[in-house]
């Protein structure tokens, strides 16, 4: 399936290359006659030509709707449930402590938000984008929560139970505001209308600053433990990258193996390593945030979580409104569409399907409006996102099967409720997930250089785009990322719901570097054709409309024919 898609673009390519070859030999021609019966003045030297362009990646052994065996799948469903607890742990035990909870709320507070993220999930796969792509928490809420977690409202109360459960309320309430704004922005076309004016050059830094703007979470975190999560991560590149080459030799399976699960198999090496650490003492005397870090008895999820806990709507109280803090929501759910946007192309890619039509993606992004929705139903702290990491697995193992993420949903779900089997996998130290982060991070980003195919590098106005988007989207969020933390110990307990705003679009670098090369692109490359060309822009016109290309039906289709009562434009 995806074979077809590139298969245009190599006849193309070929095309080219035989004008080439022709000019080769009539010089070829001319030396041979020096030669006379030499016999190699008649080989032909073998001319170099560009590598051909794929609008659907090849190599992927398994496309959105060619689901490999069950079993197969199972396991590889598994492997991406296990990524997802990195994210799900990390965001409530910041926000949690905060909010005056213990190990027992963080426990019920994380079984709470893997249980909706598994529907969020299974919503977006059937109804939503019909891509791979898992929904988790999103990072971007960090700011706005815990402004609300530090209100001085909330310091009335002396109770930390009741301050946990009034906070958490507020959140709600927050977050149920928050989303009803993106499923507006999402069904009634808003954000299509937004997404028809990118091109593939606009396309780059976005896509690629999805990937490189979560740098923060991968070898930094990874330090907090470098002793553990550094093996992990070597581990992890050798068994994915060169196991091929050295494993064959001591067991060489009949399908691949070995770099398809890398994740399971990096994972259990690493956290066996860390429980060694663990049992034989060494972090006895080590400081509070050293064993927090590395050990694998001190996340006190297993003790705190229940056996059988199902979470329902409203479980801590009916939400409370507060209007500056629902527009400080606003702004993370803004960015969290940005940053879902740009896990979509990249999970497209790796999916072997066609780019994404922006009408696909605005109803992807309506569905993540209502998992926000469903996780201030339910009390989650945080809205819901594309899983970046998620879709770097999907390059990694080459499976961008559909199947395999609704049974990752499944995974969620099933150990949501079942919470002490859950928490054994949740207690995993976080630096062996940055392990993780650093490979599929650094994939996300290469989906998005890997949109420069379709551009000119040879135009000084393409170069001027990247280099300025690129530098921009990393260099204005740093500041306000030193700014916040400056400030972030007296002036953010008592800063505004602006304050909030404009702290969380500008420390986000997927955003920045899209609008900046968004503006650019629309005010500089659309002025004549020769420039529309230089951007890719003619080649991706086809894909803005939905109907333009027959491939979007077979990648983006809703399922019972539900497009005849909701049609895609």
């Amino acid at each position: 399936m995806a074979q077809g898609g590139g298969g245009g673009n190599n006849n193309g390519g070929n095309g080219g290359g035989g004008g080439g070859g022709g000019n080769g030999g009539g010089g070829n021609t001319g030396g041979g006659g020096s030669n006379t019966g030499g016999g190699g003045g008649n080989k032909k030297p073998e001319e170099v030509q560009p590598h051909p362009v794929k609008e659907q990646l090849p190599g992927i052994q398994y496309c959105i709707n060619s689901p490999p065996p069950w079993p197969e799948a199972v396991v590889l469903g598994f492997q991406h449930y296990l990524l997802t607890l990195g994210i799900i742990v990390l965001i409530p035990s910041i926000i949690v402590p905060q909010m005056g909870g213990g190990d027992g709320e963080k426990a019920k507070v994380i079984q709470t938000l893997l249980f909706v993220s598994g529907l969020s999930t299974l919503f977006q796969s059937l109804f939503g984008t019909r891509l791979p792509s898992v929904v988790v928490g999103s990072y971007a809420y960090i700011i706005p929560t815990t402004s609300i977690a530090l209100a001085r409202r909330y310091n009335a109360y002396s109770d930390p139970h009741e301050r946990f459960i009034e906070t958490m309320r507020g959140i709600q309430g927050a977050l149920i505001i928050t989303a009803c704004f993106q499923i507006v922005m999402g069904f009634f076309g808003f954000w299509r209308n937004a997404v028809r004016f990118l091109s593939p050059l606009s396309v780059v830094p976005y896509v690629t600053l999805t990937g490189f703007g979560f740098y923060h979470l991968g070898f930094p975190m990874l330090a907090k433990c470098v002793e553990v999560g550094l093996p992990g991560l070597i581990i992890m590149v050798f068994i994915s990258q060169a196991s091929s080459k050295y494993l064959p030799q001591i067991w060489k399976p009949q399908r691949p193996i070995w770099d398809r699960f890398a994740v399971l198999f990096s994972v259990a090496i690493a956290w066996l390593y860390a429980q060694l650490l663990t049992s034989s003492g060494v972090y006895n005397n080590r400081p509070e945030k050293t064993q927090l870090s590395c050990r694998t008895d001190r996340v006190g999820l297993f003790t705190a979580a229940p056996w059988v806990y199902i979470p329902y709507p409203f479980q801590w109280g009916s939400p409370t409104f507060h209007a500056g803090e629902a527009f400080a929501m606003m702004a993370a759910a803004f960015v969290s569409t940005f940053e879902s946007t740009g896990t979509f192309f990249a999970t497209a890619r790796y999916g072997s399907a066609t780019p994404v039509p922006p009408s696909v993606i605005s109803r992807g992004v309506g569905w993540l409006g209502i998992g926000v929705l469903l996780n201030g139903m339910f009390g989650c702290i945080t809205g819901a996102s594309a899983s970046v990491e998620n879709a770097g697995l999907l390059a990694l193992t080459r499976v961008g099967s559909r199947r395999v993420i609704q049974i990752s949903a499944g995974f969620m779900i099933f150990f949501a409720v079942f919470g002490k089997f859950g928490a054994l996998f949740a207690s995993l130290p976080l630096p062996i997930v940055a392990a993780l982060y650093c490979v599929f991070f650094g994939y996300v980003s290469s989906a998005g250089l890997g949109f420069l195919q379709f551009c000119n590098l040879n135009s000084f106005r393409t170069k001027f785009i990247l280099g300025f988007s690129f530098f921009m989207g990393i260099s204005v969020p740093q500041y306000f990322r030193e700014y916040y933390h400056i400030n972030s110990g007296h002036n953010h307990i008592s800063s505004g719901w602006f304050d909030d705003m404009v702290s969380v679009i500008f420390m986000s670098h997927t955003t920045v570097g899209a609008l900046v090369a968004l503006i650019l692109d629309c005010s500089l490359s659309h002025e004549t054709d020769a420039t529309r060309k230089d951007t890719g822009l003619q080649w991706w016109e086809k894909f803005s409309l939905y109907s333009s290309d027959v491939r979007n039906d077979e990648f983006y289709r809703l399922p019972c024919r539900l497009n005849n009562l909701f049609p895609t434009l």
